[in-house]
């Protein structure tokens, strides 16, 4: 199991190996956090992302699935897109498709080498995912982790709401 950190910090300043992306399907960029990131990594990031092939129409990673890329002018060496799920109360498959989220991430950094590796509150912003239910998942999914990288997970908050979330399913 990854050894556990929480910060509150901009997700595009960490210094790790691999930082993941709460992206849209089409990888087009958006807003929160995947236009931070977006704009942070500069336009080789969108043409990297338009490279990757379609899977359907307007779709190249489809909900609950990730991709990779460099990270361009980021200091973390890689960028892991992955696409939570939109908050329909619950009922919809919602959270095995959130935990699907961290599970691909999990398994491309490994694939790529990544030692740590830094995460958002994914699907917490404009998909709505409530803030503890989507904490509760990302940590037991990183807990369930057995891969020998990464080593380090980095939770990396937007806010002392979502640091007190994670913090308090973490301590004992």
């Amino acid at each position: 199991m990854p050894t556990i950190e929480v910060v509150e910090a901009d997700i595009t300043t960490l210094r790790v190996d691999a930082i993941v992306n709460a992206a849209n399907e089409a990888l087009s960029g958006g807003g929160g956090v995947d236009g931070a990131i977006h704009r942070a990594a500069g336009p080789r990031l969108s043409a990297a992302c338009k490279a990757i092939q379609l899977v359907r129409p307007y779709v190249r990673c489809p909900t609950g699935e990730a991709r990779i890329t460099p990270g361009f002018d980021l200091p973390a060496r890689h960028v892991i897109h992955t696409v939570g799920p939109i908050w329909h109360g619950g009922k919809d498959g919602e959270a095995e498709r959130l935990a699907s989220c961290y599970r691909e991430s999990l398994r491309l950094a490994f694939e790529h080498g990544a030692r740590n590796l830094a995460f958002p509150a994914i699907s917490c912003g404009v998909f709505g995912y409530p803030l503890d239910q989507a904490a509760r998942i990302a940590i037991r999914e990183v807990r369930a982790w057995h891969g020998i990288s990464p080593q380090r997970v980095v939770f990396c908050c937007f806010g002392k709401d979502a640091v007190h979330a994670y913090r308090d399913l973490l301590e004992p």
